[in-house]
């Protein structure tokens, strides 16, 4: 089964991992722990960057940044392939991440 693992943290928490000097070796050294069970993993650009896209009565509404006002926030994604949700969950608790902010796990709807 698939599962997505998002990765979130807030403003603290993200700043520990950039002066953890032990954080990007850590990350690519759990991704190659993945092996073939590590589908895709990505950063993503700060919430200020996003923009909401809502369509009602027809019209394409654009929000610049975040629609939810938000203390925590998405900063990257891994899509990672497991036997069981057990398996998943250990992923998940490995990631360098969990470490210094959040790693919510969700499994694919079939």
């Amino acid at each position: 089964m698939r599962y997505l693992l998002l990765i979130c943290g807030d403003e603290e928490s993200y700043q520990a991992m950039l002066a953890d000097p032990e954080f990007l070796p850590d990350c690519e050294a759990w991704a190659a722990a993945r092996g073939d069970g590590l589908i895709q993993s990505g950063g993503l650009e700060p919430p200020a960057d996003a923009t909401t896209v809502r369509v009602r009565d027809g019209e394409i509404l654009l929000t610049d940044g975040p629609f939810v006002e938000s203390k925590e926030i998405v900063a990257g994604f891994s899509l990672i392939e497991c036997a069981t949700r057990e398996e998943a969950v250990e992923a998940a608790a490995g990631h360098p991440v969990a470490r210094h902010g959040t790693v919510e796990l969700r499994a694919l709807q079939p």
